[in-house]
Formats: C-alpha cells, structure tokens, sequence
C-alpha cells in the first residue's frame, strides 16, 4: 500500500469518561488505526476510579494520554504511515481539562516517529 497518495488525519475525541484517537483515510473515511481508553488495557484503572468516593470528574490523565498516544504510534509504524494530519473540527472550544490531554497524547505519537502536522495550532489552542 503506498502511503504518497493518502491523506491520513487524526481525530481525537475527548470527554470526562474517555479519549479517542483514531487515524482516517481521508480519501475513503475508512479508520486505519485506532487507540482509546476503553481498551482492555485500561479497564483496571478505569474500574479504581468508579470505586471511590467522591467520584472524580475525569476518568483519566496525562499519564492515560500518553499511553493512548504511544498505542496509536505503534500501531501507524506497523502499518507503515509515518506522517498524519490533524483534523481541527469547527466547534466551540474544548474545555481547559480536556485540552491539557492533548499535548502529551501528541507528544508521545511524535516520539514513536509519526511526524503530526497541525499540532502547533492546536498546541497553541491549549495554552
């Protein structure tokens, strides 16, 4: 599969409950790869959060973003795509806790190898 001719872009989806990252085609709108808090993998500290009282807002952190983060890296490096777009949606802007997760969720895509483009005016956006 020859990666020059698709565009590739990242979608994140954040909420008080979970975070989605996951790669499209934009050429087909098929998802390529995929990584999110709701995966197996972090059931067992999504499960410690609902346990305790008071029950926290945010079912995640930094450290959960940027596991997601180096999941969807990896997976993009084993299919071969090494460069993806971000994909801004025109929507009102995210609230300050859920834009704080971007950043190490971008951050630890980048040091597995996948070159973001788009990340500076979204990075811009957080602070």
């Amino acid at each position: 599969m020859s990666t020059t001719n698709h565009r590739y872009l990242l979608r994140l989806s954040l909420s008080c409950r979970k975070i989605t990252a996951q790669v499209t085609n934009s050429a087909t709108d098929s998802i390529v790869a995929m990584a999110s808090s709701t995966e197996q993998e972090f059931m067992p500290y999504y499960r410690s959060k609902l346990t305790t009282f008071p029950r926290p807002h945010r079912f995640y952190d930094a450290n959960i973003a940027t596991r997601i983060g180096e999941k969807l890296g990896f997976r993009l490096s084993d299919i071969g795509i090494s460069h993806v777009e971000i994909d801004i949606p025109k929507q009102p802007p995210l609230p300050i806790h859920h834009r704080k997760m971007i950043a190490p969720l971008l951050d630890s895509v980048k040091r597995v190898g996948i070159r973001v483009s788009g990340s500076e005016k979204l990075e811009e956006k957080v602070s």
